[in-house]
């Protein structure tokens, strides 16, 4: 933000703060717990992101949403004007999946979907998707012979590639929930890079970090 981008955080981590706070060691499996414990800590991720964000200046607006605001027209173009005002007064809107009140139904289901949709929304020029590991590998990267991938062309066949998805008992993903958000967003004009978090300010910085998904090159976003 300081470099004049403008960026939208889409975090996850709402049920995993509120968990320890009641003694919980793993996700619960009632609707009621789930939406309780991510009611208690959406609040106290949200103050952690403030007050990491307070010495830059910074100021966070948090932005919850569900499927259904994405898909039905009136709301996605709610959320839509208020992620620009967002933009316009200077501050990091912050995404999250509304927990509260999602349920099985009306789930985006994982985060790198949710953050494709949020940018496909707002017209992004790019979108950043975090890992753990540096990026798209060609198998799994826990095999010796893994070799990253640098660069996906659009339309690319990934068929022979060994992606995988995972579940840790806390969040759900991996690069198999990583490639279908990256493939939804490059559909659309949208680039994509999959990285580790520590590279977040380098790829910001434009070095060719990771994995990028090339944009489909017939289509240019008219962008305001």
């Amino acid at each position: 933000m300081g470099r004049g981008t403008e960026v939208v955080l889409v975090s996850s981590g709402a049920i995993a703060t509120g968990m320890p706070l009641f003694d919980f060691d793993e996700k619960p499996t009632d609707l009621d717990t789930f939406q309780a414990l991510a009611a208690v800590g959406q609040f106290r991720l949200l103050s952690k992101y403030q007050k990491s964000l307070e010495r830059h200046t910074i100021v966070a607006g948090q932005v919850l949403l569900t499927l259904t605001d994405i898909e039905k027209q009136e709301s996605r173009d709610n959320a839509k004007r208020a992620l620009e005002r967002l933009f316009q007064l200077r501050a990091l809107p912050i995404v999250n999946e509304n927990d509260t009140v999602a349920t099985t139904e009306i789930r985006f289901g994982d985060n790198d979907r949710l953050a494709s949709m949020v940018a496909i929304l707002i017209q992004a020029d790019a979108l950043i998707l975090l890992s753990d590991v540096d990026g798209l590998y060609d198998m799994p990267p826990t095999n010796k012979d893994a070799k990253l991938i640098n660069q996906i062309s659009f339309g690319m066949d990934l068929s022979g590639l060994e992606i995988a998805g995972t579940n840790t008992g806390v969040g759900t993903g991996g690069a198999i929930t990583k490639v279908a958000a990256a493939t939804s967003c490059t559909e659309v004009g949208i680039g994509v890079v999959i990285t580790n978090a520590d590279n977040v300010s380098r790829t910001l910085s434009g070095e060719s970090i990771g994995t990028f998904f090339e944009p489909n090159p017939q289509i240019k976003i008219a962008r305001k």
